[in-house]
């Protein structure tokens, strides 16, 4: 058996006991408020970083006093669908990349000074932004084999067993999705939402926050926030939850 062979069969094992037909995003595990929240524009708090986001889309920044819009016209043409499409392979760097990254490395190559940082209001406002304009789609991830080896080391993460309380995220999100964790409900850990506004933080946040969130749980050390790990969990995710439709930006309690 060749390497990308051996790979597809390590992603294949990894795949959650559930079945494809069986599969339900966070929404489902909501109660009616928070469902209700999500459905309307008006009342969904992550619109307000969407709005934000326009603005900065819009706006020309750095030495080269370019906007978004300057090069890649009206997001939602131009837009529509990139979300359901990342991590994805990035040509330069021969690497897997995810949306966030690829906003940064935009805003560098138009000398933007500083370059927006991760986890910071405006590039999770231009992610949310970016993630609208595919609201409703699938997800896609691109049939791109180079991905192979980084869907393969997120399904590994996935699988493994870390942090003091020896867990690993298949036990829970598989293992016990439709369960409860004290009085939260255990979803099946599908990306579809992200970057969402979560209740708790009382804020936008990214999926890569939500892994930090749940490492912490565990008491592991959590990844950081564009490390090669968190992209590789996050690529083999969206491969995982592939079909199913983007929220973004979802509400979640």
């Amino acid at each position: 058996m060749n390497r990308l062979a051996c790979l597809v069969v390590v992603i294949g094992m990894a795949l959650p006991a559930f079945a494809q037909d069986a599969r339900k995003s966070g929404f489902d595990y909501m109660g009616p408020d928070t469902q209700a929240m999500q459905k309307d524009d008006l009342a969904n708090p992550g619109m307000l970083s969407v709005l934000e986001g326009e603005t900065l889309w819009n706006t020309p920044t750095g030495k080269a006093q370019k906007s978004c819009a300057a090069c890649h016209g009206d997001a939602t043409q131009s837009m529509k669908g990139v979300a359901a499409r990342y991590p994805a392979m990035d040509d330069k760097t021969q690497s897997a990349i995810d949306l966030a990254g690829r906003i940064i490395q935009c805003r560098v190559e138009r000398q933007e000074a500083p370059a927006p940082q991760r986890e910071g209001r405006e590039l999770l406002s231009l992610s949310a932004f970016v993630g609208r304009q595919s609201r409703d789609m699938p997800i896609s991830p691109p049939q791109d084999a180079k991905l192979a080896a980084t869907r393969a080391q997120g399904a590994a993460l996935y699988s493994a067993r870390m942090g003091q309380l020896n867990f690993s995220c298949a036990q829970c999100h598989d293992d016990n999705a439709g369960g409860h964790l004290g009085a939260a409900p255990i979803p099946q850990a599908h990306p579809n939402g992200y970057p969402l506004y979560r209740l708790e933080w009382q804020s936008l946040g990214s999926l890569q926050r939500r892994f930090r969130n749940c490492m912490s749980g565990m008491r592991a050390e959590p990844f950081a926030a564009g490390s090669t790990e968190a992209i590789a969990l996050e690529a083999f995710l969206m491969e995982r939850a592939a079909g199913m439709k983007l929220e973004t930006p979802a509400v979640r309690p």
